[in-house]
């Protein structure tokens, strides 16, 4: 299907950055379209995030029967998850069983660690250079880097002069870290500061938590799969997955009848105590329909929550500590607890408040909080990652002109045709690019490659050699994005919180929406509106003349 006047002159049709979800599933969709594709990645492993992200308790906040693939009858038939939210030892070995299955290894080259990227307007091609000095030609360049994978340290006074021992959760040691019986500090309580906490307090023999913005935490059990849960997993996973995909953030959750504020204050604590014991993301997306909406819908919810904690945390003033009260539920991302909030009832487990007292050093023994400090064995940063973006502005990838990704972005604000195409830059594409769907990311990962799969193969097929957005499609995507994040209370609350979603957690990051609020459905709507209007929007020509299919670009 490639075209045989520049076939011969390139390495690779497509070359795919990142071998995770993203990178996995693109590779399968784009050989069964006969593109000669490659995938590469710096790392030494298949898995991309669930390869780098290592520390103790990793797991998916997502359950496991929407936390995988139905594209491969294969793959769902044969494999066995055991665990209701999957440990990220299970996760990878999924990926690579997933690899392994669909005979994807022959195609993925790692410890390519990829410096940048950059597109020739003369030859339609993209010549990508590696860290060891070696390049490669290919016409369609894709990344699947991830949106979490960019990770970021505290710029905290004397972070470099520690003596003992510290880590990033992003960068945790192989071969594992040995806490038994330290003084240990974790600051940086996101999602995998949450999920860490719990698994080595146990182990430690004095655990400082530096906390500075408290999080709305949904506890849930992991229960193990059952054989019977597991069959009917297979025997329906359509019907799963397609109701994952019509779901606003990509799980396969029944949609909440009621508003929270049309009930009674009996009624809406029923509904709330019923969604909290089941655990997980239940509670944000199947108790009421305008949590994420109302914002006094949004205060219901955190004082339900705050009320948890009261009964769970025994020491008052801990749990006082642990319930925010300077923004409401869905201002973060909501996580998912396994005992996090009950681990606080340790006696070796200190929770210190340094949104009053702010953390000002780092020294040769420990953390300084004011005046105080705290002598320390090891040091945890799990500061989380200058997300959606950080991956594609880390490398130099540079379109039309010379022109980087990360100068665009920085001259003009975050712009793309649904996350998917920016304007400079032909025949570059983004899986899971910023402003896409706020969700369950797998679901979008997949729906994401299998329209690429068939743009690419409509591309091929009608002589387009140049796919590339238009000015007023990135205009408008821009302005879509903001009115329907405006449109919830992720907005208001989200600032107060200095959430990552709008790039207040990277000082100097502009305050922009860095992903898509309006639904995941809705997104898929937007993409197949694109998708049948002959891709009109990703066909433009730096002369201005517009692009029909037969014509070369």
């Amino acid at each position: 299907m490639t075209d045989t006047t520049t076939a011969a002159t390139r390495d690779y049709d497509a070359v795919v950055i990142g071998a995770g979800f993203s990178g996995l599933a693109l590779l399968h969709h784009l050989r069964e379209i006969g593109l000669n594709t490659l995938v590469v990645d710096g790392e030494d492993g298949i898995g991309g995030t669930w390869w780098v992200n290592r520390y103790p308790g990793v797991r998916t906040d997502s359950e496991f029967s929407y936390y995988s693939f139905s594209f491969s009858k294969e793959v769902r038939e044969e494999w066995t998850w055991t665990q209701r939210y999957p440990a990220g030892p299970e996760v990878l070995d999924y990926l690579n069983f997933v690899a392994d299955r669909l005979d994807l290894r022959k195609d993925i080259r790692l410890n390519a660690r990829v410096d940048s990227a950059a597109y020739d307007e003369e030859t339609n091609l993209w010549t990508v250079s590696f860290a060891d000095g070696s390049t490669l030609t290919t016409k369609y360049l894709v990344s699947g880097m991830g949106v979490l994978s960019q990770a970021i340290y505290p710029d905290i006074p004397g972070i470099d002069s520690f003596r003992g021992e510290k880590y990033h959760t992003a960068h945790w040691p192989r071969t594992g870290v040995d806490l038994t019986g330290k003084k240990v500090g974790l600051i940086g309580l996101g999602a995998s500061g949450i999920q860490i906490v719990p698994v080595i307090a146990p182990e430690v023999d004095e655990f400082f938590v530096f906390q500075r913005t408290p999080n709305f935490i949904v506890e849930t059990n992991n229960d193990a799969v059952s054989t019977e849960e597991m069959q009917y997993v297979r025997e329906n996973y359509d019907a799963i997955y397609a109701k994952a995909a019509a779901h606003p953030f990509g799980v396969a959750m029944e949609p909440a009848e009621f508003s929270a504020l049309e009930v009674s204050p009996e009624k809406r604590r029923e509904i709330f105590e019923s969604k909290w014991n089941e655990g997980g993301f239940h509670f944000a997306n199947e108790c009421f329909n305008d949590l994420a909406t109302d914002h006094e819908a949004s205060e219901l919810a955190s004082e339900f929550i705050r009320s948890k904690i009261r009964e769970i945390v025994k020491d008052p003033e801990t749990a006082a500590l642990l319930s925010p009260t300077s923004y409401s539920f869905n201002g973060k991302r909501v996580p998912t607890g396994h005992g996090y909030y009950n681990t606080f009832n340790l006696p070796h487990v200190h929770l210190i408040d340094t949104e009053a007292v702010p953390i000002t050093s780092i020294s040769e023994r420990g953390i300084v909080v004011g005046d105080t400090e705290y002598e320390l064995d090891v040091i945890i940063f799990a500061t989380g990652f200058d997300a959606m973006t950080g991956t594609l502005t880390n490398i130099d990838i540079r379109g039309r002109g010379g022109r980087t990704l990360r100068e665009k972005w920085q001259e003009d604000g975050l712009k793309s045709n649904l996350g998917i195409n920016a304007n400079g830059f032909p025949n570059f594409f983004m899986s899971l690019g910023p402003q896409t769907p706020y969700s369950n990311l797998v679901v979008p990962i997949q729906l994401g490659a299998q329209w690429l799969q068939r743009a690419l193969a409509w591309a091929e097929a009608n002589g387009v050699e140049r796919f590339e957005a238009t000015p007023e499609s990135e205009e408008w995507w821009a302005a879509e994005a903001e009115r329907t994040g405006k449109a919830t209370v992720m907005y208001s609350e989200g600032k107060k919180a200095k959430a990552w979603f709008l790039g207040e957690n990277v000082p100097g990051k502009a305050e922009e929406f860095q992903v898509y609020m309006g639904g995941g459905q809705v997104y898929q709507a937007h993409c197949k509106e694109l998708e049948e209007s002959g891709y009109a929007s990703l066909l433009w020509s730096p002369a201005g003349a517009p692009v029909t299919a037969g014509a070369s670009a």
